[in-house]
């Protein structure tokens, strides 16, 4: 038998955090022409702003799920609804040289620009690889250190305490709702086209979405082959929220909006115009 290697924090709480798959879960997977918004980021670019698809999708989502699907926008306690105000976007940020999954909530994601986007998101993942952890993130570093078989029912005690009860841990400092209103992995980065990800057991999430890898596809456009910028969307949904309508419009809307990146590059709030 191969020597057992030490794992690291996040492995750990993974392997308290999740138990053999249940029964909640749906998935789907759809294409997403994004030709408009890589040609969008090309010429940013030659302006000297980086942006990416993360930035585009991330807004498309937030916009969707505040406009068009409000009704997923919730998370399930003590099996009552409880609904959320505004579309707060987890986005996962890959730490230690790649081993480890770290992530960020952006706050009222549906009233930013990519751009505005993009600032957040750059600024929170700097100061995570350099290891300025914070909320829930930071407590696994905790509880990896916990003996192995006390992690499991302390991780249960956490997550009946914020999850269930909806209330604040102070020593720990994980806020009622760590992961927002819906999380955007990109497993493009790594050469990935389709995966489908798992629903962390605190995270209240009523969806899951993973971007692959861009590709360009030939595609039928009135009638004439063309070759377009396709990007594989992957989603895993809790079926208890989401039903098939409902992704449905998600997807729509979603995909409608990345039609339009000079839209998505544009405040989406009152004081901007004015």
């Amino acid at each position: 038998m191969k020597k057992v290697h030490k794992t690291n924090s996040w492995r750990d709480l993974a392997i308290i955090a999740y138990k053999a798959p249940s029964d909640s879960k749906i998935y789907g997977t759809f294409d997403a022409d994004v030709t408009e918004v890589v040609k969008y980021i090309e010429k940013k670019r030659k302006e000297g702003i980086r942006l990416t698809i993360t930035h585009f999708v991330t807004a498309a989502l937030a916009r969707t799920l505040y406009e068009d699907i409000p009704d997923i926008n919730c998370f399930i306690r003590r099996g009552k609804i409880v609904m959320r105000e505004d579309a707060n976007v987890f986005i996962a940020v890959s730490v230690g040289e790649g081993k480890e999954m770290s992530g960020l909530v952006i706050p009222k994601t549906q009233e930013l620009s990519a751009t505005e986007i993009s600032k957040i998101i750059t600024e929170g993942a700097v100061k995570k690889r350099r290891g300025e952890e914070s909320g829930v993130f930071a407590a696994k570093d905790i509880i990896s250190k916990i003996p192995c078989l006390l992690r499991r029912p302390i991780f249960l005690f956490i997550k009946w305490w914020i999850v269930d009860l909806g209330l604040y841990l102070p020593f720990l400092k994980i806020p009622p709702d760590p992961f927002g209103s819906i999380m955007l992995t990109n497993i493009g980065t790594l050469g990935l086209t389709t995966g489908m990800v798992a629903l962390f057991p605190i995270g209240k999430l009523p969806a899951v979405i993973a971007m692959g890898k861009i590709e360009e596809k030939p595609v039928v456009i009135d009638g004439e082959i063309k070759i377009r910028s396709i990007l594989p969307l992957t989603g895993t949904l809790d079926h208890r929220i989401v039903d098939g309508a409902q992704a449905g419009v998600l997807t729509k809307g979603a995909v409608g909006r990345l039609q339009k990146p000079e839209e998505l590059d544009k405040p989406n709030r009152a004081d901007y115009y004015g």
